[in-house]
């Protein structure tokens, strides 16, 4: 049986996603805690969490920026404020797989965590390093031979996704599932654009090509083209 957490303080949201999980076939633990649910999330091997950022002991935030930096990649599912772009932005940038908004749909609630467990919790490499340039998931850091690069959370997760994928060619389409989540309902082009952020950033100043448009297809990354 596949096994879940959910870290929810509100008792009767988490009684109901427990009801609700189980009977779709999980099992599942519940604590209203967050620093005991680091404790529990470290000491047990569970398939996925479902975590809330506003918690007693530890925010969920704190929860998931510590258990990333420990190595510990069970996916993760953030509960997020009602259009709080801000938290689904902060909630990448700790660390978490997905998330989702308050008030939510139960049933995308489980699609959302059978498609993280489809995925699975692939051990992660400290430091991403793609010719010149790495990608720190733990610290958050970024750096082009050594000099550092500041990135946005959004920026951040795009880059990720890229470099983890070195050499092969993401489409738009995928990236904005991968970056925004499946639920987003803006423009796709939005990738484009932030393709162009990180340009400026990661490649402009050092008189590097290293995102690569294939056209119709997507995006590929390589290591320090000129």
């Amino acid at each position: 049986m596949v096994r879940v957490l959910v870290i929810e303080d509100e008792t009767q949201l988490a009684a109901a996603l427990a009801d609700g999980l189980r009977s779709e076939g999980f099992d599942v633990d519940v604590i209203h805690d967050g620093m005991e649910g680091l404790c529990r999330a470290r000491e047990t091997n569970y398939a996925a969490i479902v975590l809330d950022i506003l918690l007693p002991g530890m925010n969920g935030y704190k929860v998931c920026r510590t258990l990333r930096a420990e190595g510990v990649w069970t996916p993760i599912l953030m509960l997020t404020a009602k259009d709080g772009e801000e938290d689904e932005a902060e909630a990448l940038d700790t660390g978490a797989d997905d998330f989702l908004s308050k008030p939510f749909s139960f049933l995308v609630l489980v699609a959302r965590l059978r498609a993280l467990l489809r995925r699975g919790a692939t051990p992660r490499p400290a430091v991403l390093t793609v010719g010149t340039l790495t990608l720190d998931p733990a610290t958050r850091g970024c750096a082009r031979s050594e000099t550092p690069i500041s990135l946005t959370a959004r920026e951040f997760a795009l880059l990720e996704v890229l470099m983890r994928r070195s050499d092969a060619v993401i489409g738009k389409r995928e990236l904005v599932n991968e970056v925004w989540g499946p639920d987003f309902a803006g423009d796709p082009n939005i990738v484009e654009v932030y393709v162009g952020y990180l340009r400026k950033k990661i490649d402009a100043p050092f008189d590097r090509h290293t995102i690569q448009t294939v056209r119709g297809v997507g995006y590929r990354l390589q290591p320090d083209e000129q």
